[in-house]
């Protein structure tokens, strides 16, 4: 969680730094009208090429990340469910043996034969 956070103020940063950046190029480029048109419309294309990879980059993560989390999910389930398992046998055994126990309680004992 603590990444994707990082990630996104990363984004955001990157984007808000390049068109500052761009913004000041700009205002103190001794150029003509035509070349900073022509120089606004290269550093758009950069940005949006930049950003794209970015958000491609952000994708990937986020499904790497779905991915780990699907594994670990189903590692607990196998676990959870071998535990339940372990208990299920565990209880019906000492069922079986509180039954004999009862049985045996109840039985009437018999008396050797007089002799």
């Amino acid at each position: 969680m603590s990444d994707s956070k990082d990630f996104g103020a990363f984004l955001i940063g990157f984007i808000v730094g390049g068109l500052t950046g761009a913004a000041v190029a700009l205002l103190f480029a001794p150029q003509s009208g035509e070349e900073t048109r022509e120089l606004i419309h290269d550093k758009a294309i950069q940005l949006r090429d930049r950003t794209a990879e970015s958000v491609e980059e952000a994708r990937l993560q986020a499904e790497e990340a779905f991915e780990q989390a699907k594994q670990k999910a189903d590692e607990w389930t196998k676990l959870t469910k071998q535990h339940a398992e372990e208990l299920l046998e565990k209880g019906e055994h000492f069922l079986e043996e509180g039954r004999d126990k009862l049985v045996e309680a109840i039985k009437p004992k018999e008396k050797p034969a007089e002799v």
